[in-house]
């Protein structure tokens, strides 16, 4: 093992590490929690009819058990990185496992729709703070540059990969079981979480942590989130014109605003400007926003096409996805270790935004005739491989580094800007692609060949758009960043001194 890697067995003064020896099973625990919070992004969709059915429901309210998940999970993600970095790691870890589980059940009770909304907005609320929490631990407890490189293409595998899993478990669960097993299943994740956090970890926290809560920061980073995910949510059937949709799009510009110029001011701010004002960490969160963009509508549209086109089951759908999670795995576990020391992030960040282009563009040239032999596994494996590689070193590179009173910050604003891309990208992709279908059929004779064709246009239209925003991301990126970037040559987090408690 190299000096560095000897080094890494010793806390900041000489101190033995006590989370050294542990660190590959506290990467275990640390990525099933990852895991667990994305696979409940999709888990959900699949079971929505049986649900809808069970509850009677109408179609109107049908999209608010997703929504309601990912909007309190997007906005609050700033909020819960701080609080990581005030009350420590491990004691966030645990408490919010424990609050993402009692929820889960809490939803799978439910017995009407406002208790089933009600329960995935608290999940959500939960999941803002596992996922810096966890992401915080990574950054720490990995000092060996070689093991950081794997254990962040690990780690960003388990993240893309839960919401390929969240389509095929939530097909399985709803065809075998029933629709609620896709909320009661999460307390066996959420368990083994909770044990594993108490058995391998403990908490610490920064000597130089922030000593309170930034309000007017906190108050118009969420609210501000809020309104840009809810504005754009209101406009995925392709109406951009209402007052809930630029409305809220207006308040949340003049809320972000205003957060960054409390930031700017504040002694103890939410998210310290300095996070982002490095160009290598910049150009990092950007591919990041720009993958959760494309990212998004890929399992959307895929999942409409495997459905309505090719008439798959829902666990046919979900099985159907396992190229993309293979190439998602080789793309962040395998490729980053061999190539990144030699051609460092500079060059494998932009290259993995023109894989993903490559496997989007080749899903726009989809027909009805098409089959998914020769029309899907390939280029979504080839997408998927894109996807690993830029989730992985992405991460790595927009967290590694920082100062350790901002681990929670930098780790929560990964999440954030991936949530935000998506909710972007569900919105605007969403109404290029019903533009693209009413005009493919606008004068023509009503058939269900017709219905069909359109429904093929709309989504390789949303496909298309998707593979130009990842190639317009590669170039982008590819000139931002300021010079040859490696994770393995990054400077280390400092470590902060273990402090007794949870």
């Amino acid at each position: 093992m190299s000096e560095l890697a000897d080094t890494g067995s010793k806390a900041t003064g000489g101190a033995p590490d006590p989370h050294y020896a542990n660190r590959w099973l506290i990467l275990a625990v640390i990525g099933v929690a990852q895991l667990t919070i994305f696979l409940d992004t999709t888990i959900v969709n699949i079971a929505l009819p049986s649900a809808q059915a069970d509850l009677g429901f109408a179609d109107g309210d049908r999209q608010w058990v997703v929504v309601a998940y990912a909007l309190a999970f997007g906005s609050l993600l700033l909020l819960g990185g701080r609080l990581v970095d005030l009350i420590g790691a491990k004691r966030s870890l645990m408490v919010s496992i424990v609050g993402f589980g009692i929820t889960s059940v809490l939803g799978g009770a439910a017995n009407g729709f406002a208790m089933l909304v009600t329960a995935r907005a608290l999940q959500g609320v939960f999941a803002a703070l596992v996922a810096p929490a966890a992401l915080s631990f990574l950054l720490t407890v990995f000092k060996d540059p070689k093991e950081r490189v794997k254990a962040f293409g690990i780690y960003g595998a388990l993240g893309s990969g839960g919401l390929t899993l969240g389509l095929l478990l939530g097909g399985a669960l709803t065809d075998w079981l029933d629709w609620r097993w896709c909320l009661y299943v999460n307390v066996i994740f959420t368990a083994a979480v909770f044990v594993g956090a108490l058995l391998t970890m403990q908490n610490r926290q920064a000597e130089h942590r922030p000593e309170k809560l930034d309000l007017p920061g906190t108050v118009t980073a969420s609210v501000g989130l809020f309104c840009l995910a809810y504005g754009l949510s209101n406009a995925d059937d392709g109406e951009w014109g209402g007052v809930d949709v630029w409305g809220y799009l207006l308040a949340s510009g003049v809320l972000l605003i205003a957060f960054v110029l409390f930031e700017l001011r504040s002694r103890n701010p939410l998210l310290p400007i300095r996070i982002v004002l490095d160009r290598n960490r910049g150009s990092a969160y950007l591919a990041m926003f720009l993958l959760g963009i494309g990212l998004f509508v890929q399992f959307l549209f895929l999942t409409y096409y495997l459905q309505l086109i090719l008439e798959f089951s829902a666990i046919q759908s979900g099985l159907a996805f396992l190229p993309m999670i293979v190439g998602i795995a080789i793309g962040a576990t395998t490729i980053p270790p061999v190539l990144e020391p030699k051609l460092g992030a500079r060059i494998l960040i932009p290259a993995g935004l023109v894989v993903a282009a490559v496997g989007s563009f080749w899903l726009s040239r989809l027909t009805t005739e098409s089959s998914y032999a020769g029309g899907i596994l390939v280029p979504a494996f080839i997408a998927g491989v894109g996807f690993g590689l830029v989730v992985s070193l992405g991460a790595a590179v927009a967290t590694v580094g920082v100062q350790q009173e901002d681990a929670g910050a930098a780790s929560a604003l990964v999440n954030t800007v991936q949530q935000v891309g998506g909710s972007i990208g569900t919105a605007l992709l969403s109404t290029l692609a019903i533009t693209a279908a009413d005009r493919f059929i606008e004068g023509k004779t009503p058939t269900p060949q017709l219905a069909a064709e359109a429904s093929v246009e709309s989504y390789t239209t949303a496909f298309f758009w998707g593979s130009v925003v990842f190639l317009a991301g590669a170039i982008v990126c590819g000139l931002m960043f300021d010079r040859f970037v490696t994770v393995q040559s990054d400077p280390e987090v400092g470590e902060p001194a273990a402090v007794p408690g949870v």
